[in-house]
């Protein structure tokens, strides 16, 4: 699409995802006046066991997405595609870096049942486990923490000791 601004010539937005596409490198689609339409590239999108509680957060949301990273390219193309993930936690940490563009585009039917099972068949609830405190004695008293490096006199941790003919 062409710039809104007079400092960018051009913006670049992922509109789409085409699941069981043929490799393609930045093949032009389809051209509207100046907004043009690219198969900018076909990643594979990789599932992983350990992830499920991130993919069922993104299907439980009210349009399921999928996010397209991209980053400047060195080449000819503008952009490079460097990853598609169903993952919106894995999303966010790119998006945190601030040096990719992070795209959310709606996921098509097909692919939120793939994701849907996959999860189906991995995903396993972490069972909570409430800490147990040990059991230390806090009640004796101690005399003379601190800095074994430090004269005893000067040692500010160290707790006051009482002084023979001292009046209170």
């Amino acid at each position: 699409m062409p710039g809104v601004t007079r400092w960018a010539k051009h913006v670049w937005k992922a509109v789409a995802v085409l699941p069981g596409a043929p490799v393609a490198n930045w093949k032009e689609m389809r051209r509207d006046g100046d907004a043009v339409e690219y198969h900018a590239a076909t990643p594979k999108l990789e599932l992983f066991r350990t992830d499920t509680e991130s993919y069922l957060h993104g299907l439980s949301a009210k349009t399921p997405s999928v996010y397209v990273v991209m980053r400047e390219s060195d080449g000819s193309n503008p952009l490079d595609v460097t990853l598609v993930t169903a993952s919106p936690y894995e999303a966010q940490d790119y998006a945190d870096t601030g040096e990719e563009l992070v795209e959310k585009v709606p996921m098509p039917d097909g692919l939120v049942a793939w994701i849907r099972a996959f999860v189906d068949e991995h995903h396993e609830d972490e069972v909570f486990i409430k800490r147990r405190r040990d059991k230390s004695r806090v009640d004796q008293v101690q005399d003379g923490i601190g800095d074994a490096r430090i004269r005893q006199t000067a040692d500010v941790y160290r707790a006051p000791a009482t002084r023979k003919g001292a009046v209170h």
